[in-house]
């Protein structure tokens, strides 16, 4: 089908001439419905009326059984008899429109049954119970699904819970709102009919609502139309000048484009790999996009280069052939073969330059992808068929139903309206959910993905690979370094996330601040909500002392005694800024009242005294082992955790001088401790045993400034 619509409330829009000798010739309404009134067509031969819906359909499907259709629009022709649409056709021609528009998508023959039944029980005297008698259950399902959509009221009170029911019974099967879209696509088509402001309140839900979950099935055929049509009827003086823009371009003698895709087709054609290379026009919303973004437009910003190819290698070997015989724009590549989109979308995306400055879009892919591309969840056959009558998915082999028609934004939709509190907080995240329009990929250290929108933080992450066991998170590292759960992820980012062991743990009141998806959101909303009385922080630490803890009566001798300098006298005392212990090579000053201060060479302190000028001090150490270490822990706040670090500093044999615990901040907390140890040699086995307490990220020496 063309993704440019003629809506009868606006002009219709420039298409080439080549386009329009290609393009499939658009039904007439009006012939189609004197051939419906002529009456039933003999048993078993297909009627006329619905001849186009057949040829649509045997061009995806050859061996199609076109008996259910035929029985199906006697049905539907019969039962509407006699009712008009406002545009003056017979009634019959909806149901046939919306057949033709999915037949063309490539759905297979239940939903082209289902389509021509979709208004029935709600319009006419047939039932539920007759449909399943006359083709089975699974076409009365698909028809009852249709028929509460068809109920739903946008602007109703009840919206909220009247939606999440739709959306609840469209996840079962998205072949129900596969029908939807197309009935949506169809009465946009005819909008010029009703009064202007009947056109406003039905495109603005089309906008909203439709048009969203269009691009999150991948429907990109039904989506494109929609969004032309939606901003004729909002945006007209815009809609105008766009289309102004795309005629003065259409009447120009040159076509950058033709010329390279000619280039392209030479390029490909010397490397031997067979390719078919197309010139794709940008619809009227994706210009006006190009024209904000840049400013003038040129001749190549008009369209795009489709290269479709038959093999997933073929692919990667025409990106080659471009990038090394045309001058490539490198940033404009990406590649969503690799890492498909959350919609299923598969294709290479490059761009190739001109001498003069004309830059070309390239998209790379082969046929099956873009049958995916442009019709998403409808070409995928039907999730219930065996292999035979599934294009795309062969079934599995144990028998388990296969479900192709499930992407995972749809999945992770049917996860969370089931954790909704209520109707309210899911209506409420499902439309910001649905205004998020890009979507980026974080891999897992396993090499797996996780699929989330635009600003996603690393709380989002741990609800979509943890569910509400992420309540334990308790951390994570962004490409290998340690990064807070508020951090915001990029595309491309490799994310660990770092969980606790306490299976009481809570979910932190402030992750809801960083919390973008409606897993993550309605997850901690519902923790919140059955524990209206929990008053501590979660993560946060038990009983953590704030003061330094007193020095101990029976403390080991001061390990000052251990270094050996080399003046007469001197008080030694080893600097608190580096704490310095053998084996480490050191190096004192004098200061006031005949005190050498050790540090170790390290120490910035060492660097600031010398740059001033004052003199060193020779010093080393002596017999002694004993010495006595400041460390630092650095870990994610959790129950338990200073018992736990100070069980295992002294299973090591180090007795703690001082502890100084800093208040909790963003989940993290930093643990200052004073310890003596009989041997410095023991220093590197207690770091370790600190570092292997749970919440525990990085144990090292102090360095103060």
């Amino acid at each position: 089908m063309s993704a440019e619509a003629t809506n009868p409330a606006t002009p219709g829009p420039v298409v080439p001439t080549a386009a329009r000798r290609k393009a499939r010739p658009r039904i007439d309404l009006r012939r189609l419905g004197r051939a419906a009134l002529l009456g039933n067509a003999a048993r078993g031969k297909l009627p006329d009326a619905i001849g186009h819906v057949a040829e649509a359909h045997r061009a995806h499907y050859p061996d199609a059984d076109l008996e259910p259709l035929r029985r199906a629009y006697v049905l539907a022709e019969s039962s509407h008899r006699g009712q008009m649409r406002k545009s003056g056709e017979p009634y019959i021609t909806h149901p046939l429109a919306v057949t033709l528009i999915l037949a063309e998508l490539g759905a297979e023959t239940t939903t082209l049954t289902a389509s021509l039944l979709h208004d029935t029980v709600e319009d006419t005297d047939v039932t539920l119970d007759q449909v399943r008698e006359q083709f089975g259950e699974e076409v009365r399902y698909l028809v009852d699904g249709v028929t509460k959509l068809e109920k739903v009221d946008y602007g109703a009170a009840a919206e909220p819970e009247t939606f999440r029911k739709m959306l609840v019974a469209t996840g079962s099967d998205v072949r129900v709102m596969s029908i939807k879209l197309a009935d949506r696509l169809h009465n946009m088509r005819t909008l010029g009919v009703m009064r202007p402001e009947k056109q406003e309140r039905i495109a603005k839900v089309t906008r909203d609502v439709l048009i969203p979950l269009a691009e999150r099935l991948g429907v990109q055929a039904l989506k494109t139309e929609l969004e032309d049509l939606v901003f004729a009827i909002l945006h007209p003086e815009e809609y105008a000048h766009t289309r102004e823009l795309i005629a003065e371009n259409a009447a120009r003698a040159d076509d950058p484009l033709a010329d390279i895709s000619d280039e392209v087709r030479g390029v490909l054609r010397e490397a031997d790999i067979p390719a078919e290379v197309l010139i794709r026009p940008r619809h009227f919303v994706s210009v006006h996009r190009v024209s904000r973004k840049r400013g003038e437009l040129r001749g190549a910003d008009f369209g795009r280069l489709l290269v479709l190819v038959n093999e997933d290698a073929d692919c990667y070997a025409v990106l080659g052939e471009l990038h090394t015989c045309l001058t490539p724009v490198v940033s404009e590549f990406k590649d969503f073969i690799a890492v498909p989109k959350f919609n299923l979308y598969q294709s290479l995306h490059t761009a190739v330059a001109r001498a003069d400055g004309q830059v070309a879009e390239v998209l790379i892919r082969t046929h099956q992808m873009h049958k995916v591309a442009e019709a998403g969840v409808v070409a995928l056959g039907n999730p219930y068929a065996p292999a035979a009558d599934a294009p795309v998915s062969d079934a599995p082999a144990d028998g388990e139903r296969a479900d192709p028609t499930r992407p995972g934004w749809l999945s992770r939709l049917l996860d969370w309206q089931k954790a909704a509190p209520d109707a309210d907080t899911f209506w409420s995240t499902l439309r910001e959910d649905l205004a998020q329009d890009r979507e980026i990929t974080v891999f897992r250290p396993d090499g797996g993905t996780l699929g989330l929108p635009e600003g996603a933080t690393c709380v989002d992450a741990a609800y979509a690979q943890y569910g509400e066991d992420a309540h334990a998170c308790i951390g994570a590292r962004v490409n290998g370094r340690l990064a807070t759960l508020s951090t915001v992820l990029k595309d491309g980012d490799t994310v660990q996330l770092l969980m606790g062991q306490d299976p009481a743990s809570e979910p932190s009141r402030e992750w809801l601040e960083h919390a973008h998806t409606p897993a993550a959101r309605i997850a901690i909303q519902r923790w919140l909500a059955t524990h209206p009385d929990s008053t501590e922080e979660p993560h946060a630490p038990v009983a953590v002392p704030t003061r330094p803890i007193p020095e101990p009566q029976a403390a080991t001798p001061r390990t000052a005694s251990a270094v050996v300098v080399d003046r007469p006298d001197a008080t030694v005392r080893l600097a608190g800024c580096c704490t310095p212990v053998p084996p480490d090579e050191v190096t004192g000053f004098a200061v006031r009242g005949g005190v050498v201060t050790v540090h170790r060479v390290a120490c910035a302190a060492v660097a600031h005294m010398k740059s001033t000028g004052r003199p060193e001090t020779a010093v080393s150490w002596g017999d002694s082992t004993a010495c006595r270490v400041t460390l630092v822990a650095e870990s994610f706040g959790r129950p338990h955790l200073l018992a736990d670090l100070t069980e295992a500093m002294a299973q090591e044999g180090a007795e703690i001088v001082s502890a100084t615990v800093e208040p909790p901040t963003q989940q993290r907390v930093r643990h200052t401790y004073t310890v003596e140890l009989p041997d410095a040699a023991h220093l590197p086995a207690l770091m370790r045993a600190m570092r292997n307490v749970a919440g525990v990220y990085d144990v090292d020496r102090a360095q103060h400034q």
